[in-house]
């Protein structure tokens, strides 16, 4: 309690209003403005401007938690990269995810040669601890400059149809990118796709997969985590 008092002081609003907007906008494709609408539903009055300021406030603070009780990730990644529209200009949006479907990271770059690769890379060996097993990735030759400096033991697939894994990852990021009107920075992509990753990752449960029971004990181990990084 006494961190939670800490985190939200001199905050107008209670926790639980800051904590819920800052889920719905990173759980949904849903603006500021509508979040505005949805709370002023229940009641309650806030303006869609406090609601973009908490998210930018809190989310990186979330997901820093999350983090903490992440049990880890697979040993295969799945990576890829697509062009993002900032401002005008061309951007590079790389992504990985493992054989189970979680984000290990998503990275925002200017450029998509070697160096930007192996810079990359060294993200992702840094979030994973390790070296994975396997990578599989297109026939992008800056992916092999970085396999071969960084992590040449690897097993590197670029078969034809391998990494759609990672292709498909990319398709709620553009949803999203519709919503919010394109990105309006790198900063503030960064940040989003961040907290967007790791929110993603708790709440993807695979619902088409598993008995209703089951989802429903998935959710409620998802919402205490959330509960835990919020608090």
């Amino acid at each position: 309690m006494k961190k939670s008092t800490t985190l939200y002081k001199r905050h107008r609003f209670p926790p639980e209003i800051i904590q819920y907007a800052v889920w719905l906008y990173h759980r949904f494709s849903l603006s500021h403005r509508d979040i505005e609408d949805l709370l002023a539903e229940r009641g309650i009055t806030v303006t869609y401007e406090s609601i973009r300021l908490w998210c930018i406030k809190f989310g990186l603070q979330y997901v820093r938690r999350l983090k903490k009780k992440h049990q880890g990730y697979g040993d295969t990644f799945f990576i890829d990269e697509v062009f993002v529209k900032i401002d005008g200009k061309q951007h590079y949006l790389w992504r990985a995810v493992d054989q189970d479907g979680e984000i290990v990271d998503v990275f925002l770059q200017r450029r998509r040669d070697g160096k930007a690769a192996k810079r990359f890379f060294k993200r992702l060996l840094k979030a994973h601890r390790m070296e994975p097993r396997k990578i599989v990735t297109d026939k992008l030759r800056s992916y092999g400059v970085a396999h071969r400096e960084l992590i040449p033991d690897t097993i590197h697939d670029t078969s034809q149809y391998a990494n759609n894994r990672a292709e498909l990852s990319h398709q709620p990021t553009r949803v999203r990118e519709r919503v919010m009107r394109r990105f309006k920075s790198m900063q503030q992509a960064q940040r989003f796709l961040t907290v967007h990753a790791a929110v993603y990752n708790l709440f993807n449960l695979g619902r088409h997969l598993v008995s209703a029971k089951n989802y429903r004990f998935f959710r409620l181990r998802a919402f205490a985590s959330w509960n835990y990084a919020v608090a």
